[in-house]
C-alpha cells in the first residue's frame, strides 16, 4: 500500500512522538527542524522512549526501533515536506515563530495540503489567516505522551471546513485515536483547565504549603489522576507552561492566568523539567 505522507514541523518531544505514532500506523513521515542537533536529539529520545512504548502500546511491538525510524526522514528544509497530505506543526508557543513557519509552509506545500496546529493556547483562526485557504487549517492538540494517549483535542477555527474536520477525524482514526471536537478559544478546554492546576500547584510550592510530591499524590490518590500537576508540568516543560500562561493572560486579561513567580524563576535558572534533568523533581 502506498504510504500517505505526513509532514511534522518541530522535532521536540511532542513532534518526535507524533512522528513515531504516524510511522507505526503506516504513514511516511518527514520530520523537520531548524538544526541538525535537534534532529539528532530527537532520534536519541525516540530510541530511549520506544522501550517504554513497546511495553504500554501493543502496536509498537510489531516494529524494531530501526524499522520505525526508517519510515521517518529527518530534514532541515521545508521543501522536503512539500508533498505532505497533512502537516502537523509543533513549534514553540511563540506567535512570531509560528507566523514564520506558516508563511514558509504556504510557499512550499501543495494547494490540497491540510494543516494541524498542535498548540496549547494560540488561536487556530489566527493561524489560519496566514494561509491561502484558511478552511484547511484545524487544531490538533495531542496529549503527552502522544503514543500512549488515545484522545486528541481537535479545535475548529472560524473558517475550518466540514471537509477538513472529517478528514482530521479520519486521519486520527488511522492513528487509533479519538478526535474530541471543541471550538476555537485561547487555551481551548484542556489547557484552560490544566494550566490553572499547574500554576496553582506551583503557588502552593512557592508558599510552602506542601512539597511537590504531596501535591501530586493528592491528585493521584485522591482524584484518581494518572499524574499530578507538577509531574505534568515537568513532562511538558516548564518553559512551555510559562509561555502558555502568558498567552492565556494576554488573551483574556484575567488575573487567574498570572504566572507563578516560582515558575518563571525556575525557567530563568534553566530548570525546565524532564528535558533538562531538573524541574520540580530530579531526573
Amino acid at each position: 500500500m502506498k504510504l500517505n505522507t505526513v509532514g511534522i514541523v518541530g522535532a521536540g518531544v511532542m513532534g518526535m512522538d507524533i512522528a513515531l505514532c504516524c510511522a507505526a500506523y503506516d504513514f511516511r513521515v518527514v520530520l523537520k527542524d531548524v538544526n541538525q542537533q535537534a534532529l539528532d536529539k530527537a532520534k536519541e529520545s525516540a530510541l530511549k522512549n520506544l522501550r517504554m512504548y513497546k511495553m504500554m502500546n501493543p502496536v509498537f511491538k510489531n516494529f524494531t526501533p530501526e524499522q520505525l525510524l526508517s519510515q521517518i526522514d529527518f530534514v532541515l528544509d521545508y521543501d522536503a515536506i512539500s508533498n505532505a497530505h497533512w502537516v502537523i506543526e509543533n513549534v514553540t508557543e511563540d506567535w512570531n515563530i509560528k507566523e514564520t513557519v506558516y508563511r514558509e509552509l504556504a510557499e512550499v506545500c501543495k494547494p490540497e495540503t491540510r494543516y494541524a496546529v498542535n498548540t496549547s493556547c494560540i488561536s487556530i483562526t489566527k493561524v489560519a489567516a496566514l494561509m491561502p485557504d484558511p478552511s484547511q487549517v484545524i487544531g490538533m492538540h495531542f496529549m503527552n505522551p502522544a503514543p500512549l494517549k488515545k484522545g486528541v483535542e481537535v479545535m475548529l477555527g472560524f473558517h475550518t471546513s466540514e471537509e477538513t474536520k472529517l478528514s482530521a477525524k479520519e486521519f486520527l482514526k488511522r492513528l487509533a485515536k479519538q478526535a474530541i471536537i471543541v471550538n476555537d478559544m485561547p487555551g481551548f478546554v484542556a489547557n484552560r483547565l490544566s494550566h490553572l492546576f499547574m500554576n496553582e500547584a506551583a503557588f502552593l510550592v512557592q508558599d510552602n504549603v506542601a512539597e511537590p510530591a504531596a501535591i501530586d499524590n493528592i491528585f493521584k490518590q485522591g482524584y484518581g489522576h494518572a499524574m499530578g500537576p507538577l509531574e505534568t508540568a515537568d513532562l511538558i516543560g516548564l518553559d512551555t507552561v510559562v509561555q502558555s500562561l502568558k498567552v492565556l493572560y494576554d488573551s483574556f486579561q484575567d488575573s487567574k492566568f498570572r504566572c507563578c513567580p516560582l515558575l518563571q524563576k525556575m525557567v530563568d535558572a534553566g530548570q525546565l523539567g524532564r528535558k533538562t534533568g531538573q524541574g520540580f523533581y530530579s531526573y
